[in-house]
């Protein structure tokens, strides 16, 4: 009978465990293990922010500095300046950004530009000034204080949005300075098509995603629409033509189905098209959208492994007042706010790492044991300093939309402190009492019958 319990026992044990080292070894084999445990890499890329324009009053953070006012004309040095303000009931407008502007309001270093560029285009120079904080956007300050925020990242290029987002996929400025070329981006390698060869699931997911518009449709337009533009893969014909490519571009209604599916690919990129963030529309609005996410995450078992990364493509004309190092003849651009939330990363820690756009690459690339894509990407700082890898995943908390003040504590009238007093004297002093009386009667009955501590027992 033993024999037989013996051998039901290995039987159990092997059909269970050689599968698992079977499974094992067969990523071993492919490469597509992480050498991290984040096997699931999210990235939301927003729109038109600097770091001081959102984090510049965040407590401990390189914000705004004391005493800064911005002249408001170079020309005249009597010309009166502005100090930062916080945006309330202030008019927004999209202020202009392009890579003009950026060497206008750079000055060389000196940062002192930011007016003056933008009144020269008569535009109001003077918002670029404006900043948000925790009451204007409480739920990425809530965010900060949970997990990590990066006050040394910076936007890959001096210019906007198309040529940062080229950055941010291949490492790369692109064919021509923040344009789609007439026949698209042609064969510049991504960082898609190094994940495609390597069997290691993606997909770019795009809010209200329109699939007919792409590059190619530009033609018959006479506007450039936002997709598009901030989409790159719409402008390789092989994404828009290899079904084996086209089919990982997706509506972001399919992010949902895929954590609740647990079919969450290893890399995700995000376009919250209509929450972008992208000035004149509501920070709110992409808050809303950045908390649905997160909260579809953290209620998934995608949560244990997965890091989630939020950033933004450019500076948007806002202030900013660290000097961009500048590594080539394209970048780097401003700072610009960047998050990382995950159940590795560290709590309520500030991260002083240099980073740009193409330090997303890196992370990829080092984690998923993948080449560099250029040089941008080779030379760019992980930012794995921002993680925690010697314990478990935390589990997921409830991040609040609000920041709120704590309750103020309620006083107590003088009179109830006063009784509460005299009624613990009281309770006190009875227990006292009827404490020596019990001894008292206790040394009474024990005289009768025992001896001292003196005496002499005797047998």
């Amino acid at each position: 009978m033993k024999h037989i319990k013996l051998f039901t026992s290995l039987l159990i044990y092997f059909s269970v465990v050689t599968p698992v080292f079977g499974a094992t070894n067969a990523y071993a084999e492919s490469g597509t293990t992480p050498k991290t445990p984040i096997e699931h890499f999210i990235v939301v890329m927003q729109q038109n922010h600097t770091f001081d324009n959102y984090f510049g009053t965040y407590p401990g953070a390189n914000g705004i500095q004391k005493d800064t006012c911005m002249p408001v004309s170079l020309a005249n040095e009597k010309a009166s300046c502005v100090s930062p303000f916080r945006i309330t009931n202030e008019p927004i407008s999209d202020l202009s950004h392009s890579d003009v502007i950026f060497s206008k309001q750079y000055q060389n270093g000196k940062m002192n530009g930011f007016i003056d560029a933008l009144k020269q285009l008569n535009q109001n120079g003077t918002l670029s000034m404006g900043y948000y904080d925790e009451k204007d956007i409480p739920y990425y300050w809530n965010l900060a204080d949970q997990y990590v925020l990066f006050d040394n990242y910076f936007s890959s290029a001096h210019t906007g949005s198309i040529t940062n987002r080229m950055f941010w996929v291949s490492g790369r400025a692109g064919r021509e300075f923040n344009r789609i070329p007439e026949g698209g981006f042609g064969d510049i390698p991504t960082i898609f098509d190094k994940l495609q060869e390597r069997g290691i699931s993606w997909k770019f997911y795009i809010r209200n995603y329109e699939p007919s518009l792409n590059y190619r449709t530009l033609k018959e337009l006479d506007y450039l629409p936002p997709q598009v533009q901030w989409v790159p893969l719409l402008s390789f014909d092989r994404f828009l033509d290899d079904p084996e490519l086209s089919s990982r571009i997706v509506d972001f209604s399919e992010y949902y189905k895929d954590l609740e599916n647990g079919t969450l690919p290893a890399v995700s990129y995000v376009l919250l098209l209509g929450a972008t963030e992208h000035p004149i529309s509501d920070p709110g609005l992409g808050e809303k959208a950045t908390q649905t996410m997160l909260q579809a995450l953290m209620q998934s078992d995608s949560w244990k492994s997965s890091a989630f990364f939020l950033t933004y493509d450019d500076w948007g004309g806002w202030y900013d007042h660290v000097p961009p190092p500048q590594v080539d003849e394209r970048g780097y651009g401003f700072r610009v706010p960047s998050l990382l939330i995950s159940p590795y990363a560290r709590q309520g820690h500030i991260d002083h790492t240099l980073l740009d756009h193409t330090s997303i690459l890196k992370f990829i690339e080092e984690n998923w044991d993948l080449p560099p894509l250029a040089e941008r990407d080779a030379k760019a700082n992980n930012f794995t300093s921002a993680f925690d890898f010697s314990g478990s995943p935390r589990p997921p908390v409830f991040i609040a939309a609000t920041r709120e003040a704590p309750a103020p504590r309620i006083q107590p009238r003088r009179i109830v402190i006063y009784a509460a007093y005299g009624a613990a004297m009281l309770f006190a002093f009875l227990i006292l009492a009827r404490a020596a009386m019990a001894t008292t009667k206790e040394n009474l009955q024990r005289s009768s019958y025992e001896p001292s501590l003196h005496e002499e027992i005797k047998p």
